[in-house]
C-alpha cells in the first residue's frame, strides 16, 4: 500500500493544450489502464484543489470494466483527502511516455483488509510521446543546482540556489526554499543559471507553472515548484538532453552491474 504524500516522478499537463494526445474510446482507455495494472506503475495522484500529491498504484478493473481500482494510504489524512478531492490527477509513465488522466467519485473499499478506492472509469486519458515531456529525477548523490535572481529591478539581483528535483527538455522542478513565498505560479524569471555537471552555466529563463506542498519520506515538508524554459539559448536543449541521455546510461549501466 501506499504510505504517504511524496514528491511525483512527473507534473500535470494542461488538457486544453494537449487535445491531439487525448485517447477517448473506451476500448483505448482500458489498454492504457491496463498496462499500467500489468506492470504495476508507480501512479502521482494530485489531489484538487487541495494540491497535495501521494504516491499510489493501480490494481484492476471491476468485473463490469466500469471502474477503475486504486491502492490507499496507511495514513487515514491521506485517505480521508482522497475521498473529499474534487478530482484527482494521476499522472505516470509507460515506456517513457507521459500518461495521464483524471478521476473523480472516488468511494473507499477494502481488499484483502486493506484500503483501496474505486472510480469511474476516466473519460480520457493523455499519453505525451514527445521526448521533451520525459522528466530525470536528479539523484541526490548528484545534485544540481539552479541560480534564481531576486529583485532584478534593484543594481544587484539577490541570487538564490535551488535544488533542482527533476528535469526535461521542456523544464524543470525546483526545490523552493521557505522563506521564499513570493515564487508563486505564473511569474517568471530571467537570467536564470541552471548549473549542469561537466558544462558552463546554461542561462535560462523560467515561467512558475504550478507549486505543491509535499512531504518527504522523512517527514519533511518541502514546497516542489513546476517550471517551465520559456527561453533556452542556442544549442540549451541539446545541452539537456545529452545530460539527460547520460545519466539514463549510468543508471542503466549501474542496473545490469556495469562499472
Amino acid at each position: 500500500m501506499s504510505d504517504q504524500i511524496e514528491a511525483a516522478t512527473q507534473e500535470p499537463v494542461r488538457y486544453d493544450e494537449e487535445e491531439k494526445y487525448l485517447l477517448r474510446h473506451p476500448r483505448d482507455i482500458r489498454q492504457v489502464l491496463q498496462a499500467l495494472i500489468d506492470r504495476r506503475a508507480l501512479i502521482s495522484a494530485h489531489l484538487v484543489p487541495r494540491g497535495h500529491v501521494f504516491p499510489t498504484a493501480l490494481i484492476g478493473l471491476s468485473d463490469d470494466e466500469s471502474h477503475l481500482l486504486f491502492d490507499g494510504s496507511i495514513s487515514a489524512t491521506i485517505n480521508r483527502a482522497v475521498e473529499d478531492a474534487d478530482q484527482i490527477i494521476c499522472v505516470s509513465q509507460l515506456d517513457r511516455v507521459h500518461v495521464q488522466f483524471p478521476l473523480s467519485g472516488c468511494e473507499r473499499l477494502m481488499l484483502d483488509g486493506q484500503v483501496a478506492f474505486q472510480a469511474p472509469l476516466p473519460e480520457r486519458v493523455m499519453r505525451l510521446q514527445r521526448r521533451e515531456f520525459y522528466r530525470l529525477q536528479i539523484p541526490v548523490s548528484h545534485p544540481v543546482r539552479c541560480l534564481i535572481p531576486f529583485g532584478v529591478e534593484e543594481e544587484e539581483p539577490q541570487w538564490v540556489e535551488m535544488r533542482v528535483l527533476d528535469i526535461s527538455g521542456g523544464g524543470v522542478a525546483v526545490e523552493v526554499p521557505a522563506e521564499r513565498p513570493d515564487f508563486r505560479p505564473y511569474r517568471e524569471y530571467t537570467d536564470c543559471r541552471l548549473l549542469l555537471p561537466d558544462g558552463e552555466p546554461l542561462q535560462v529563463r523560467l515561467m512558475v507553472k504550478n507549486l505543491f506542498r509535499q512531504s518527504r519520506p522523512n517527514g519533511r515538508e518541502i514546497w516542489r515548484a513546476g517550471c517551465q524554459f520559456t527561453d533556452l539559448p542556442r544549442g540549451g536543449d541539446a545541452q539537456i538532453q545529452r545530460y539527460i541521455f547520460r545519466m539514463e546510461r549510468q543508471r542503466s549501466a549501474r542496473e545490469r552491474g556495469i562499472g
